[in-house]
């Protein structure tokens, strides 16, 4: 059995917010088997995951310490090895990630491995980071990306940083976000999208509807490819799915895109090329005007490449 006391900076929480990041190297089923169990108690007393914690609560968790040494050897090794080679930048304050697509951001119930759990588990290698004292606040994204979308993700390492990048990631004229998509079609003109969105909380779908939120997408054209275009997106606010949504309501559907893009022509594009993923990366990311704790990256800029498999498929129908 493990035993903790809740600290200050930890009291106010839910007990499974608090379980999660103790245990944050077992899978979620393992934390909600846990629950139904009655393998975790709060002062000698099972409780349920939606109740609060208070300062000095002494938090009970039936679980021996194999259990637990095997969920670190098992995330040490499904960490992908190649971690470090994703860091764009980094400080003592965030990470800059190229993530690659295909990897999800934060943990779910899917069973695979997440961003922020590598992030983590980097850190604590690092001895920067240690979740068994840490537990007011853990290592995070600042933003998310798609599971099918590359590209740049920051992730704050301090309560501090986290704190001020959440409060400025959506400020636009402080954090420049651009992406590159190829889109079925050709597209003439610059333009811009200015459509609200509301999403589906059973579906996940999101669709342009007058009682959703404003969404505004710029999108600049970079090249034509044979009734495809290569565009460089701006997001003006960051609703879910925007790029995606807003390119498909006008005409020009991201290529690949499963949920939002045109089924024929995806096919047609797996058989003739064999692509079939999604085109659509976050290349670009810039800081301007800047306050403490992150003056110093005031001015700074960070791109990346685009990936092997999309630079082919371009060459490819552009050959045709």
């Amino acid at each position: 059995m493990q035993k903790f006391i809740v600290t200050n900076s930890e009291s106010g929480q839910y007990l499974e917010k608090y379980i999660r990041k103790v245990l944050s190297d077992a899978p979620l089923s393992f934390i909600y088997k846990l629950f139904r169990k009655k393998d975790i108690k709060v002062n000698g007393h099972w409780q349920k995951e939606k109740y609060l914690l208070n300062e000095k609560d002494e938090v009970s968790i039936f679980i021996t310490d194999s259990q637990l040494d095997e969920f670190k050897k098992k995330t040490k090794t499904q960490v992908s090895e190649n971690i470090a080679n994703w860091i764009v930048y980094e400080d003592k304050n965030i990470l800059i990630i190229n993530k690659p697509r295909g990897v999800i951001v934060q943990k779910d119930n899917s069973g695979s491995i997440a961003l922020d759990e590598m992030v983590v588990s980097y850190l604590t290698n690092k001895k920067e980071y240690d979740p068994s004292k840490d537990l007011g606040y853990t290592p995070a994204p600042c933003h998310r990306l798609d599971r099918n979308t590359a590209g740049l993700i920051v992730f704050g390492k301090n309560i501090a940083t986290l704190r001020y990048l959440s409060k400025i990631i959506q400020d636009k004229e402080k954090v420049v976000k651009k992406y590159l998509t190829l889109v079925v079609g050709e597209v003439n003109k610059n333009g811009e999208v200015n459509l609200p969105l509301l999403k589906n909380a059973k579906t996940g779908r999101v669709s342009v509807n007058s009682e959703g939120k404003e969404a505004i997408t710029q999108f600049k054209v970079v090249k034509k490819y044979n009734g495809f275009t290569l565009l460089e997106v701006k997001l003006l606010t960051g609703r879910t799915h925007q790029i995606r949504v807003h390119l498909a309501s006008i005409g020009y559907p991201v290529v690949g895109d499963s949920k939002y893009g045109n089924y024929d022509i995806n096919k047609i594009i797996e058989k003739e090329y064999g692509f079939k993923n999604q085109f659509l990366i976050s290349d670009y990311l810039e800081f301007k005007g800047l306050e403490e704790p992150l003056k110093y990256l005031s001015g700074k800029s960070y791109s990346i490449d685009l990936p092997s498999e999309l630079n082919e498929l371009l060459l490819k129908i552009e050959e045709k």
